[in-house]
């Protein structure tokens, strides 16, 4: 059994199957916090940042279905981006019966964010970073004694000196560094997979 994560593109062939359950979790568990955080950044409550993610989920899974993977095409991300995007801006500008606005700054505010190369993609990035750091992490964990494991998140994670931490779990220095190369090392091999996507 392989226990390393597939890479993005053959996650994204994988999931044109719907009832491939595995790569649907793979997939939701990514890119489901990182269209919540982005829908977040923009105001949105947290009910409503839901809602546009579901909308984005069965944008893609009825999208991905119908597409062929072509790696010389744009990158996924651009077009999540887009879809996630549009969907923001929809929910954003989707006013109620009774409240109606002529206001043309509304419109030049909107016009600023359609860049993909913008404020929004870099957000979009950097919250998908996130997430395949966050699911490296929980992947690598299991691999490491408790001690191993606490140097590394002290000291790369929570930002702790490796002097301070040392102390703390009664460690010399170079066993914290030690420690830290060797996770931060397989976390980054599990995360290299994930390159080239976002």
């Amino acid at each position: 059994m392989n226990l390393t994560p597939e890479t993005r593109a053959s996650l994204l062939i994988r999931v044109r199957d719907p009832s491939n359950q595995a790569a649907w979790h793979e997939f939701v568990e990514i890119y489901r916090p990182v269209i919540l955080r982005m829908a977040r950044q923009k105001g949105m409550q947290d009910a409503d940042a839901e809602d546009v993610a579901q909308r984005v989920l069965v944008s893609v899974a009825k999208t991905v279905e119908q597409c062929k993977y072509d790696p010389q095409r744009a990158k996924f991300r651009t077009w999540l981006h887009r879809v996630a995007h549009n969907a923001i801006l929809n929910a954003l500008t989707r006013g109620k019966p009774d409240r109606g606005s002529g206001d043309s700054a509304i419109q030049a505010a909107l016009n600023q964010h359609e860049s993909c190369t913008g404020p929004d993609s870099d957000l979009l990035r950097l919250e998908y970073r996130r997430e395949v750091f966050r699911r490296a992490a929980r992947q690598v964990r299991p691999e490491f004694q408790q001690a191993t494991w606490d140097a590394f998140w002290l000291t790369a994670v929570e930002g702790g000196s490796v002097e301070a931490v040392a102390g703390k779990l009664v460690k010399n220095p170079g066993a914290i560094y030690a420690a830290r190369s060797r996770i931060m090392r397989r976390i980054q091999e599990i995360i290299s997979e994930y390159d080239g996507e976002l």
